[in-house]
C-alpha cells in the first residue's frame, strides 16, 4: 500500500480524472521542477489504472542557459514513464510587462495553441502558490476577483485547466517526491529575490509561518472565500447588466449613471470581462464614469491597453481599439473577391445598369448620394443617421462607386447596408 502522502495526492488525481470527459486526453504541464515532475509521475499511474490517455507538454521559454537542461530532463522522464511529450519553443515578449508575466502569457498561449479542444490540462500549482498569488494580488490593491487567485478549474479557449493539488501544501509534495526518490531540476532563478514571487516565497512567507504556523493555509482559504464571493457577485452583476444592455457591446449610459459609483465600477468591469476585454485601470475607469452624462454630441473616447470605451447618444460602447485608417481606393471588376484594409468585402456585383462603366471601392468620404429602389435619391449621411450608426463605424464603411454615383455601401466583412436601384449584389461563398 502506498504511504499516506502518495495516497492523498493520488486520490485528488482520481477525483480530477472523474471530472474529465471520457475519450479525451489529459495533459500535464511539465516544467521539469519538483511539482510538475511529481504530478506527471503520479498522473501516469492513475491514468494507466483508469485506462485513460495521458500526454505531457513542456514549454521552453529559452530565457536561461538551463532551458535545454530542463527540456532534456522532461524528455528523459517522459520516456521512463511512457508518456508522449510535446515540446513547444516560445519567444517571450517583455514589452510592457515584467519577465514573469510575459513568460506566463507566452506559456498559456502555447498551451491553447497546442492542446486540442476538449482536452484537459493538469497544472501542478499548490497551496503555497495560491497563498503567494493572494498576497501579490493584495499588494496590487486587487478586489475579490484578483484576491480569488487561481481557480481549481476553469474553461479557456475550449480547454479545461485543472489544478488538482491546489489544497495541498508544498511540504506534502516534497515528502511524496522523497518517497518516490524522484529526480527533478532546480530552476536557478527560483532563488532570485528580485522577482516578486521569489521574495514572498523566501523572505515573507517564512516570517509569516514563524509567527502564524497556519498562515499559508489561511491565505489560501481567504483566496477561496474571495472566489466564492466574486462568483456570487458576478451572478448579480450579470443579471443587472442584462437590464442595461442595449445592443452588442453597448449598455445604457444614462441608466448606468443612476447607479452608485461603486456599482458603476463593478458593472463596467464585469461588462468588459463579458466582452473578453481587459478591465480599465482605476484612473481610466474614473475618467470614463465622470463622463457618463456627457452631452449627446460630445465625442467621448477613453482608451487603455487592449480596449476602449466610447459614449454616444447615452450609450456606452466597449470595444477593441480601432487601428487608424489610411487612404484607400482600388479599381474593381465587381467579381474578384476584394480584400479591404479591415477584411474581405464578402460581396460581389451580380448585375449593373451600366456594365461598361468601371467600378472603384473606397472608404466613405462624405457627400455620397445613392438612388435606392422605391425610395429615390438619398444622402448617405441621412441614411446613416436614420440607421443610428455610431460615427466611428461610419468611417469604416466601403462605398462602391461607378463614375460619380454610389451604387453600394458595405460594412466589411458581411453586411450589405444599401444598394442602388438596378444593381444586384450577391454574397460571396466562403471557401470550403
Amino acid at each position: 500500500m502506498a504511504p499516506q502522502p502518495l495516497n492523498t495526492l493520488q486520490s485528488l488525481l482520481n477525483d480530477a480524472l472523474a471530472e474529465t470527459p471520457p475519450g479525451r486526453s489529459i495533459w500535464v504541464a511539465l516544467s521539469g521542477g519538483l511539482d510538475s515532475c511529481l504530478l506527471l509521475a503520479l498522473a501516469a499511474k492513475v491514468c494507466e489504472q483508469a485506462d485513460r490517455h495521458l500526454r505531457a507538454i513542456h514549454i521552453n521559454h529559452g530565457l536561461q542557459a538551463a532551458a535545454q537542461t530542463f527540456e532534456a530532463h522532461c524528455r528523459a522522464m517522459c520516456v521512463r514513464v511512457n508518456v508522449p511529450l510535446t515540446v513547444v519553443n516560445v519567444a517571450v515578449n517583455t514589452q510592457g510587462k515584467g519577465i514573469e508575466g510575459a513568460a506566463r502569457t507566452a506559456r498559456y498561449e502555447a498551451f491553447f495553441a497546442t492542446i486540442p479542444a476538449g482536452d484537459t490540462l493538469w497544472l501542478a500549482q499548490h497551496q503555497d502558490d495560491q497563498a503567494e498569488t493572494f498576497l501579490l494580488a493584495a499588494l496590487r490593491g486587487s478586489g475579490p476577483r484578483g484576491l480569488a487567485g487561481m481557480p481549481y478549474r476553469r474553461e479557456a479557449q475550449s480547454t479545461a485547466l485543472v489544478r488538482p493539488w491546489l489544497s495541498v501544501c508544498r511540504a506534502e509534495l516534497e515528502a511524496a517526491a522523497g518517497l518516490l526518490e524522484l529526480r527533478w531540476c532546480e530552476d536557478p532563478t527560483n532563488q532570485d529575490i528580485r522577482f516578486d514571487r521569489n521574495r514572498l516565497r523566501h523572505r515573507i512567507l517564512p516570517a509569516l509561518r514563524e509567527r502564524w504556523p497556519t498562515a499559508v493555509a489561511a491565505l489560501a482559504n481567504s483566496a477561496t472565500n474571495a472566489g466564492e464571493a466574486d462568483a456570487v457577485l458576478s451572478e448579480y452583476l450579470a443579471a443587472e447588466l442584462n437590464e442595461l444592455v442595449t445592443g452588442e457591446g453597448q449598455i445604457d449610459a444614462s441608466a448606468l449613471s443612476q447607479r452608485s459609483r461603486p456599482r458603476q465600477r463593478l458593472l463596467v468591469r464585469t461588462f468588459c470581462q463579458q466582452q473578453g476585454l481587459p478591465t480599465p485601470p482605476q484612473k481610466r475607469l474614473e475618467s470614463l464614469l465622470d463622463q457618463l452624462n456627457a452631452k449627446a454630441g460630445a465625442a467621448v473616447c477613453v482608451e487603455w491597453p487592449g480596449a476602449q470605451a466610447r459614449l454616444w447618444r447615452q450609450r456606452l460602447y466597449l470595444m477593441v481599439p480601432f487601428e487608424a485608417l489610411s487612404s484607400w481606393e482600388v479599381s474593381w471588376d465587381g467579381k474578384t473577391p476584394l480584400e479591404t484594409p479591415i477584411g474581405p468585402l464578402g460581396w460581389q456585383v451580380a448585375s449593373l445598369q451600366e456594365p461598361s462603366q468601371p467600378l472603384r471601392a473606397t472608404w466613405r468620404q462624405g457627400g455620397e448620394v445613392i438612388q435606392l429602389p422605391e425610395r429615390g435619391r438619398r444622402d448617405l449621411k441621412r441614411l446613416l443617421q436614420e440607421a443610428d450608426m455610431p460615427p466611428w463605424e461610419r468611417e469604416r464603411l466601403v462605398v462602391i462607386m461607378q463614375a460619380e454615383a454610389c451604387i453600394g455601401v458595405v460594412r466589411p466583412p458581411a453586411q450589405l447596408l444599401w444598394h442602388a436601384e438596378g444593381v444586384l449584389f450577391t454574397r460571396l461563398r466562403s471557401p470550403a
